[in-house]
């Protein structure tokens, strides 16, 4: 997998170790837009890793340091979603400008980003970019699958990734 250096100074230190992977969709009209506005320090946000509809796959903020994609979010016990997770930004216009089916090149690039981030980051879980992506077998690629207390339409789904289930 070629990934393509394209850094963003939005991002700070981590007060947590990792324990998820977050997806998003971009809800932006092209990757370009997505980019430049992940990269650009007035907007205050960014994500490790931007997914394009070709398949290329641009590194934003090394996973040592924490971007900012979750906002405020928090996830069970998690007060910090930015500081616990890797962020992955899939690039998809969203609902308002004509939300489609993820390209297979995209899904083809996504599943060994996922299967390389999560050899890293022991015990790492993901949160999901949609109903678009509940479709998707991702099963097999890297031992993803959805989590048990998750319905596979949520806007934000999770998929297991590195547990015990994996055995």
């Amino acid at each position: 997998m070629t990934i393509i250096d394209s850094p963003s100074p939005n991002w700070d230190a981590r007060t947590l170790p990792v324990s998820m992977i977050v997806l998003h969709y971009t809800g932006m009209p092209d990757a370009a837009g997505a980019l430049a506005r992940l990269r650009d320090p007035a907007a205050k946000v960014s994500c490790h890793y931007l997914v394009d509809e070709d398949g290329a796959v641009h590194r934003l903020v090394d996973e040592r340091h924490r971007a900012w994609h979750a906002g405020k979010a928090h996830w069970r016990q998690i007060d910090d979603v930015n500081s616990a997770s890797v962020g992955i930004e899939i690039v998809n216009p969203g609902h308002d400008w004509g939300y489609r089916p993820f390209p297979d090149a995209q899904i083809a690039a996504l599943i060994p980003l996922v299967a390389d981030v999560k050899q890293r980051q022991a015990q790492a879980r993901e949160a999901g970019p949609g109903e678009q992506l509940a479709g998707i077998a991702l099963s097999g690629g890297g031992g993803i699958r959805m989590a048990d207390d998750v319905a596979a339409g949520d806007a934000v789904a999770l998929l297991d990734v590195g547990d015990e289930r994996d055995q």
